[in-house]
């Protein structure tokens, strides 16, 4: 028998309700075969099985019935043709009628032919309706049922053929066999995977450019609530960074390096075709998550123009299916806890350090009644135990997707709850989503997408307080006095720690545990997203598609300080106080393109994209902060009563209009050329400025089909990419190009000692002609897969220059300003991404299978403003330091390092010599620190002179380290042992410095606040019996400067996720009538090796593109144990 496999057709109508039992109303003469068939599935909503060599010479069929049986139409249609049926489920599948004499000889025919049960299962061990099931060399097959399973009559040796969207075909020899329960592999590691790109989609095999595709598998296996907290090293080019462990912190999301040096980096997000500028994902429900694909190269980002330069992540939603409605819950409960506490001083070591820096603070700590060794043998009070907590985690999700032929539909559901480690602070999300599909007609397709969210953070942003750093929980915790001395205090109910009655007010210590435990810190905001889709088939090969959009965000924050607070007790001259503010933005998109796609000749394959877009965005805000609340039991409904009360309102606007268009085209499926180019048109700039044009091209080389290589039978696939292309980046203010002035409260004049009246500042200084800054990028990519893809590399070089750049530049300083936004500079960013994927063990009862990616990025600042070399920065800190540069980005140079003095260790007593009256006096000879020559003492800290002159001043300072890792990456193993899955993901780190400020304030007190603990290996200083080469004596902390002594390496490997789940058995589901049940165990953040001695190396408290690798006082990264199901019914 020929085998025809290849000419089976399944034809589905619309599948209602219809029995068998149904009447059938036919009146047809001469009608073909085919048709009258069809006019039956119409009817009856039941399949038609068969191959379409069976029409081949079929007579004609006339008939005339009215409300007859299924069956009496068939036996009439069918009774003067070679052809009979059989009946199974709702599939009628039509074959030859037998012969006489084909049985076998002394055989019976029913021992020539068994009935075949079984079912099929996909990922998550989830049952597969719509399943492929056919006959391989036959005509027969049907599909599977909603709950996966399928029957067939064939012969005990014959082979099925199972295939379904997105999972790999498999053929499968029966031997025998009359049971059969198949699992089926995702094919998402084959060239007919799906990638998503701008304005459409293509098969990775035929993609040009370099964009990465996150495995979904592996990102769902994350126990984070975040998209972005799943996202980091999941892609090879895409660092994923984050501020510190807070919950419900945004992360730091840089492709392929920074390219603006004073601007915003981070790259454009697509959700569902929406585009959005520096959105809040977390009001996205990972598990709603359907792909990520990350475009890397100018190829790829230029059909976004302006907004690509940066990178573009594609996010696409999950939609309905076609089949019975799935029902999915999956809760889960997690705890998280903080793993690292920091060693302090207790009481004695405490003690004896404050009598070293002052003798006369003896009294504080010893009366008559108190022995030398008092200290001893007292219980040393630490607030550690009392700022952290076990925090709970709950997350619930509830979906519901299905379909039919013509709809499909998916609604969902999230409501999650994170305490987080430290009191008072937590995240909340109550999320939901819409999806629905209508296919209209057959040429009319329709689609809405609707989500909305509500998260709501608490507590204090540890990053970084605006009111200095005494304000920070952790300073207050870690710094606080391990025991009072003489006067008695009460840890839990003291909010002063008063150290003696003449104390001054800025050095009473508050108690931190009371204080947020008083604080009110709410940030909440509520989203809506909404976007249709309409795609119409004007003629065959030729579509529009019309989508459009809008997004609307409300956001409310609220500060409120009682008198129990660090920032609103009586000390504080600004009293009880507070703050409220509410903002919002509406944005719209529109978009409006036409597709051509056709083949010629088998060879020639065509795709053509024009079309334009628009989109616009309105902002307002505003907010009321009031002193001196009168009532402070009202909170924050009583700003109003207060007799300082400052308000503020703004608003802002921008729109961009576009045109846009690509080509590809593709001969033999082996030369693939792919061309864009967009127009952008914005308002954030000036008249006959407002205009940027982005074109891209491409080349790729599918070696593998050339002759040559057709020998090769290792190589699965190889590929070379060649692209280069111009994006550009947008990221400015709505009307920076226009200068202003402002009416700030604080710049009145008092005329005649009158009140004073208020005046007008300087604003901005405007450019009219400001304009795109432009990115112009290289990309050679290969793409090779080996031994049926068990092996696959990917591998990208590039390069990428950016000119025109935003730069927030000097200015001479007569024109009032300080700096302002200039078309000036030149970056670039250039290296090296490789991708692995393999299959390493693949057996029927074990897998294993890793995923290795790596990123190389080498930047450097070819160009600053006119006859600029260097520009340096600096951070909002403590005291002093916050004056002193600490990076600096220079010409030649990465884009941030680190600057400052290169320590030198500690003066020891023979860099002095001893005069007359017994005072240590500095050799002539050795350089000083930074403070006059005849203060310095032995024990104080030392530094490089590295000019000669004897002198440490500013005139030393110097690059000190690099702040941009040479490379970062993921590791990622899965393993499966029968229902057992297990998955272990790594990320790392690797060639940057951390500068660590905490090692500032609490080894050595560098801003000399007096009553302020240390870290506990700081009682190992230099003291005259211990002469300590690396930590300084008590109160030898020198000036404000920053060195290389708390500069430290910042490089880590991490275990990131830990994942072990079970898939309950086929037969259990059916006993309990469900089509997946698994339950799992997960871990974040469960190991670090490092050498850096901070709580976190992932941390960067005061980031930006210049200020990069700053760690002061961070929220911890919890660790975080989560157990959960997935139970689908």
């Amino acid at each position: 028998m020929k085998i025809v496999a290849g000419l089976l057709c399944i034809v589905f109508f619309y599948t209602g309700a219809k029995g068998m039992a149904q009447g059938i109303d036919l009146s047809v003469k001469d009608m073909p075969l085919r048709d009258v068939f069809s006019e039956i599935s119409k009817q009856t909503g039941f399949s038609i099985i068969c191959s379409k060599q069976l029409f081949d010479g079929s007579t004609p069929v006339s008939i005339h019935v009215k409300n007859a049986s299924l069956r009496q139409v068939l036996d009439e249609c069918l009774k003067n043709q070679e052809l009979t049926y059989d009946i199974e489920e709702k599939m009628i599948m039509i074959r030859r009628k037998e012969k006489a004499g084909n049985t076998l000889p002394g055989k019976d025919r029913a021992d020539t032919a068994i009935v075949v049960t079984g079912v099929v299962k996909g990922e998550n061990n989830i049952a597969l309706p719509g399943v492929s099931v056919k006959v391989k060399g036959g005509s027969g097959g049907m599909v599977t049922d909603a709950d996966g399973r399928f029957r067939l009559t064939l012969p005990p040796q014959g082979v099925l053929v199972f295939s379904f969207i997105g999972y790999k075909t498999t053929e499968v020899p029966l031997s025998g066999r009359q049971s059969l329960n198949l699992h089926l592999e995702p094919a998402n590691s084959g060239l007919d995977e799906v990638v998503v790109i701008g304005y459409g989609a293509v098969k990775r095999g035929d993609l040009t450019g370099a964009v990465g595709k996150v495995n979904m598998d592996d990102f769902s296996k994350a126990p984070v609530p975040t998209l972005e907290g799943a996202l980091a090293g999941r892609v090879a080019g895409v660092t994923v960074s984050t501020t510190d462990g807070q919950p419900g912190s945004l992360s730091n999301i840089v492709i392929r390096g920074a390219g603006s040096v004073t601007q915003d980096n981070s790259p454009l997000f697509v959700v569902d075709g929406f585009p959005i500028e520096n959105p809040d994902n977390n009001t996205i429900n990972p598990s709603d998550i359907e792909s990520i694909d990350v475009l890397k190269d100018a190829s790829a980002t230029a059909i976004y123009g302006a907004r690509g330069a940066n990178g573009v992540v594609i996010i696409t939603t999950k939609s309905g299916k076609k089949g019975q409605p799935v029902i999915s819950y999956n809760p889960s409960l997690g705890i998280m806890k903080n793993i690292q506490y920091t060693k302090m001083m207790n009481a004695a070591d405490f003690v004896e350090y404050q009598l070293q820096i002052d003798p006369a603070r003896k009294e504080i700590y010893f009366d008559s009644t108190r022995a030398a060794d008092y200290y001893q043998h007292v219980q040393s009070d630490d607030l550690q135990r009392q700022l952290y907590r076990t925090g709970v985690m709950q997350n619930h999700e509830v979906s519901v997707r299905g379909g039919s032929d013509k709809s499909t539909y998916a609604i969902s559901a999230n409501a999650l709850n994170q305490d987080g480690i430290v009191i008072n602070s937590g995240f909340q999300r109550y999320q939901g989503r819409v999806n629905i599909n209508q296919q209209v007609r057959d040429n009319l397709k329709v689609g809405i997408n609707v989500n909305y969210s509500t998260t709501k953070a608490t507590g204090s942003v540890f990053a970084e307080n605006p009111a200095g750093h005494t304000y920070s929980y952790i300073y207050n915790v870690l710094g606080y006095r391990p025991t009072s001395g003489v006067r008695k205090r009460d840890v839990l109910d003291e909010l002063f720690d008063v150290v003696d009655e003449d104390q001054a007010a800025n050095q009473i210590l508050i108690n931190p545990i009371i204080s947020m435990r008083n604080e009110h810190r709410l940030s909440q905001n509520n989203n809506l997203v909404a976007n249709g889709f309409i795609k119409y088939d004007i003629i065959p090969h030729l579509s529009l598609n019309i989508s459009g959009g809008i997004q609307r965000s409300n956001s409310v924050g609220e500060n409120f300080y009682n008198s129990n607070t660090s920032q609103g007790n009586k000390y504080r001259s600004i009293g009880v106080n507070g703050r409220a503010s509410e903002g919002s933005y509406n944005d719209w998109v529109n978009s409006n393109t036409l597709t051509y796609d056709r083949t010629f000749n088998k060879k020639h394959k065509f795709n053509v994209m024009g079309g334009f877009t628009m989109q616009g965005r309105s902002t307002q805000s505003m907010g009321i902060s009031a002193q001196q609340v009168p009532n402070e039991s009202l909170g924050i409904d009583g700003l109003d009563e207060a007799p300082v009360v400052t308000i503020s309102k703004s608003s802002s606007r921008w729109g961009l209009i576009s045109y846009l268009g690509r080509m590809n085209y593709e001969f033999d499926s082996r030369y693939l050329f792919t061309a864009n180019f967009r127009v952008d048109g914005s308002s954030k700039f000036a008249p006959g400025s407002k205009w940027g044009y982005f074109p891209s091209g491409a080349f790729a080389w599918r070696m593998s089909r050339e002759k040559f290589m057709k020998n090769m039978a290792f190589i699965s696939d190889a590929k070379l990419r060649v692209t280069i292309g111009q994006s550009g980046n947008n990221r400015v203010g709505d009307f920076s190009y226009l200068s202003t002035l402002s009416m700030p409260v604080v710049s009145g004049y008092s005329f005649n000692n009158a009140t004073p009246s208020l005046g007008t500042a300087l604003g901005a200084l405007g450019s009219s002609a400001l304009q795109w800054e432009t990115s112009v990028q290289t990309n050679i990519g290969y793409d090779l897969s080996l031994f049926k893809d068990r092996i696959s590399l990917t591998a990208d070089v590039y390069r990428k220059i950016t000119d025109n750049l935003l730069l927030r530049a000097e200015v001479p300083y007569v024109t009032g300003y300080m700096n302002a936004f200039k078309n000036v500079g030149k970056t670039e960013n250039k290296g090296l991404e490789l991708t692995l994927n393999t299959i390493n063990i693949q057996g029927k009862a074990f897998t294993w299978s890793s995923n290795f990616n790596i990123a190389f990025n080498q930047n450097k600042i070819l160009a600053l403003a006119h006859d600029q070399t260097e520009l340096q920065s600096r951070v909002s800190f403590a005291g002093s330091y916050s004056n002193v540069a600490l990076y600096v980005a220079r010409v030649g140079q990465p884009l941030a390092q680190f600057y400052g003095l290169v320590w030198d260790g500690v003066y020891q007593y023979e860099d002095f010599n001893k005069n007359s009256s017994g005072k240590y006096v500095l050799k002539d000879e050795v350089t000083t620190n930074g403070v006059a020559r005849n203060s310095i003492q032995p024990g104080d800290i030392k530094y490089k002179d590295l000019n000669g002159d004897l002198v440490v001043n500013s005139d030393d300072f110097t690059t000190i380290g690099r702040a941009i890792p040479k490379h970062v990456g993921g590791f990622s193993n899965n393993f499966t042992y029968r229902n057992f899955d297990l998955n272990l993901f790594f990320q790392w780190s690797y060639g940057n410095k951390l500068f660590n400020a905490n090692r500032l304030i609490f080894e050595g007190n560098g801003t000399s606040t007096k009553q302020l603990n240390q870290y506990d290996h700081y009682k190992d200083r230099w003291t005259p019996e211990n002469p300590s080469n690396t930590l300084f004596r008590a109160g030898g902390q020198g000036p404000m400067y920053y060195s290389t002594r708390v500069l430290e390496d910042g490089s880590y490997l991490r275990l990131k996720t830990v994942y072990l789940g079970y898939s309950f058995s086929n037969a259990l589901l059916r006993q309990i009538k469900m089509k997946g049940l698994k339950v799992y165990a997960a871990a974040q953040n469960l190991l670090t090796w490092t050498n850096y001695s901070g709580p976190d190396p992932e941390v960067s408290t005061r980031n930006s593109n210049l200020t990069p690798g700053f760690d002061y006082s961070a929220y911890p990264r919890a660790l975080t144990v989560t157990v959960g199901i997935n139970a689908s019914f």
